[in-house]
């Protein structure tokens, strides 16, 4: 007889190891804003006395000596940065040639770079190429943890030779005097000579309950020389940018080293696309001693084109090129994907274009920002024509806010947020091919719509807006940014600012409080959209006798009460779909979801249930695990990280492995609803 949880109330507290675990999960994001702030606050204070005609200059003073030498080092640091993989290969011995290892670690390493989020897009885009060339999923994430490994054995064996040869590079440990900072340098030393003498003697070692493999000495040697060489060439780009200094300068390659390590790490540890913000600032602040503001500035900028945007480009059009001839070979029969593997890659392509649309819109919003600002106008304009600029250039301004509040939401998957993203770039497109704007800028927001229009699927989730249309905190938000509107008319109309109306703006030191308009308009806006294109909080239906029948009116192929006597658990809740073609029951006891059967109704609609629950249990700080009788969907549930688990022959668990103990009783229990007083698991192979 089935057990009937729906008259059982339902708790909210989570175990303590779970709020835990939840706790430093969302700890980088939050050190990552910290970072962010502090940044802003270093570059404001020091670019407040300088005009961006003085970074221009300084840019142009920069000599052809320096350009080339910049950029032949940014030729080896990406040359070096290929032994990441190339070394990862040899040692989990996967059948890969260097030319192939070279490729994806330069796709890896550019994407990352410029995506941000580096754990997360460096290994979407391995296990895409790996997985392609025949690579099993564990030896990527081998591969993964090797690169990773290397990249902090490196820093480590920089940063002792920074600390030992130039003790007072970091001012905080400066004050200690140089005997402590050459101690951390030693303690340095030691953690690599210790990696090495582990090598040399084991073949593994388990750190923290988990079973870790070591390379022999040789591999660890060169992982080492590898990455000290990888940051070392990356530093020097910079430093043959900056140019001869002065004799008198103090200044040298050591310190510079360490500033950069910091700065980098600093970055990174931001989870910031390309660390912008974090790593300017820290540049800044640690070398105006010695530089001025603005040759900073300059160096800073050609550093991010020759390291950054150019071999993004490169790699871009590489990693294009492969998708082509990937999808060419697709229609060949005797290529064609199995139907798990063709979803797996889906997903892929899904999670994949959605980080890359989300930075690409937020970079391409600032930039639509910058462009209306600065971007040059024709000299003679006709009454018409100058109306047409002063009108676009604030909906440029406008809309750039509103696509960087947009990508918010994109990384939410929210419909109405892809919705507005498209549309936004229309009328952009629109509006730039009416000023004659160049081409290359237009080329540049239809690449934008691309990424965003093939993967329309991906995004199902309600907004905000469209479940709280009447909120009052969106009504105050839009309502400032429309008063603020009209203040910046009235002030530009009587100060006479002209055509160009934001140049005065933006320069006249008079014009204090047009500018605190502006900024209510740009702020207010942001925070209106953000809020109005966030995914809404989910509600699901309590199950009775109403939702029963609709359940049992989609579930065609086998009555509702077959199914929960089948599995021996009623459910208290359902889950539909947006358009109510599909449903999925639940029990949401304690501190999990458990969903209870397949999902009912159209089979194409199935998926976006699933995920609605996925979404639901993260809302509610709980575990997801779904109880069915087949395994029709799990190449999907594999995806989101849970494992297949044969509890008996017509009872298949999904979970995930961290879960299952805390899931066991449970599961026990619904054993013995049965009929059954033992209950075994087998996992799936």
């Amino acid at each position: 007889m089935s057990k009937d949880y729906s008259s059982k109330p339902i708790k909210h507290a989570l175990p303590q190891q779970t709020k835990w675990r939840r706790f430093f999960k969302h700890l980088p994001a939050f050190f990552g804003l910290v970072l962010l702030f502090a940044a802003a606050i270093v570059i404001w204070r020091q670019l407040k006395h300088l005009s961006i005609h003085d970074v221009i200059a300084s840019v142009k003073a920069l000599p052809a000596s320096s350009l080339w030498a910049g950029a032949g080092a940014t030729f080896l640091a990406y040359a070096i940065l290929t032994f990441y993989d190339g070394l990862a290969c040899r040692q989990v011995k996967a059948k890969i040639s260097w030319l192939k290892a070279s490729f994806v670690a330069f796709c890896a390493y550019v994407l990352s770079h410029n995506l941000g989020f580096a754990a997360i897009s460096g290994t979407a885009v391995r296990y895409r190429l790996y997985r392609n060339w025949g690579v099993p999923g564990q030896k990527i994430a081998s591969i993964v943890a090797f690169c990773s490994v290397t990249y902090l054995l490196g820093t480590t064996g920089l940063v002792g030779i920074v600390l030992s040869w130039q003790p007072n590079t970091i001012p905080i440990l400066s004050h200690y005097g140089t005997w402590f900072p050459r101690l951390l340098g030693a303690a340095c030393f030691s953690v690599l000579l210790l990696y090495v003498v582990l090598s040399c003697w084991y073949k593994k070692i388990t750190f923290f309950g988990h079973e870790t493999e070591l390379p022999g000495w040789k591999m660890a040697l060169g992982q080492i020389s590898a990455s000290m060489a990888d940051m070392s060439a990356t530093a020097l780009i910079i430093w043959c940018l900056i140019g001869p200094l002065p004799p008198e300068t103090t200044l040298t390659f050591g310190s510079f080293l360490g500033i950069y390590l910091v700065s980098y790490t600093a970055g990174l540890v931001a989870n910031i696309p390309g660390g912008l913000g974090v790593f300017d600032g820290a540049m800044i602040a640690a070398l105006s001693p010695w530089l001025p503001v603005s040759h900073i500035m300059a160096t800073i900028l050609v550093f991010r084109i020759m390291y950054y945007l150019v071999p993004l480009i490169l790699a871009g059009f590489l990693f294009a090129s492969h998708e082509v001839l990937l999808r060419s070979k697709y229609f060949l029969p005797k290529n064609r994907l199995t139907e798990g593997s063709g979803q797996a890659l889906r997903e892929f392509e899904a999670d994949f274009s959605i980080r890359a649309a989300c930075v690409i819109q937020i970079l391409l919003g600032i930039a639509t920002i910058c462009y209306a600002l600065f971007a040059p106008l024709p000299t003679s304009l006709s009454s018409v024509y100058t109306f047409f600029i002063q009108i676009s250039a604030l909906l440029l301004i406008i809309f750039g806010v509103v696509l960087i509040a947009a990508a918010m939401g994109l990384m939410q998957r929210v419909l109405l947020a892809w919705r507005v993203s498209v549309l936004l770039l229309l009328f952009i497109e629109a509006i730039l091919v009416f000023r004659h704007d160049s081409w290359f800028v237009c080329l540049l927001i239809l690449s934008a719509l691309l990424v965003l229009l093939p993967f329309r699927s991906s995004y199902y989730r309600r907004a905000y807006w469209r479940s709280e249309p009447h909120s009052p905190l969106l009504f105050f938000f839009l309502s400032l940014c429309i008063v603020s509107l009209i203040g910046l008319r009235w002030i530009a109309v009587n100060e006479h600012l002209g055509v160009i109306w934001w140049h005065p703006l933006l320069f006249d030191a008079r014009l204090i409080k047009a500018r605190l308009l502006m900024f209510c308009v740009l702020f207010s806006c942001f925070i209106g959209f953000w809020l109005a294109l966030r995914k809404a909080k989910l509600h699901p239906y309590h199950w009775s006798t109403q939702s029963a029948a609709l359940y049992a009116c989609l579930a065609h192929d086998e009555p509702a009460e077959i199914i929960m006597e089948k599995l021996g658990v009623t459910p208290n809740g359902l889950f539909y779909d947006e358009t109510k073609q599909a449903a999925l029951a639940f029990v949401k006891k304690d501190f999990f979801v458990l969903a209870v059967g397949e999902p009912v109704g159209a089979a194409h609609k199935a998926r976006a249930a699933i995920l609605r629950l996925r979404d639901y249990a993260l809302q509610e700080n709980c575990m997801l695990a779904f109880l069915q009788s087949s395994d029709r969907f799990n190449e999907l549930y594999n995806n989101l990280g849970l494992t297949c688990l044969y509890i008996s022959r017509d009872k298949i668990l999904f979970c995930s492995l961290e879960d299952f103990l805390m899931l066991k009783s449970y599961v026990e229990e619904f054993s013995k609803n049965n009929g059954s007083d033992s209950w075994s698991v087998t996992f799936q192979n």
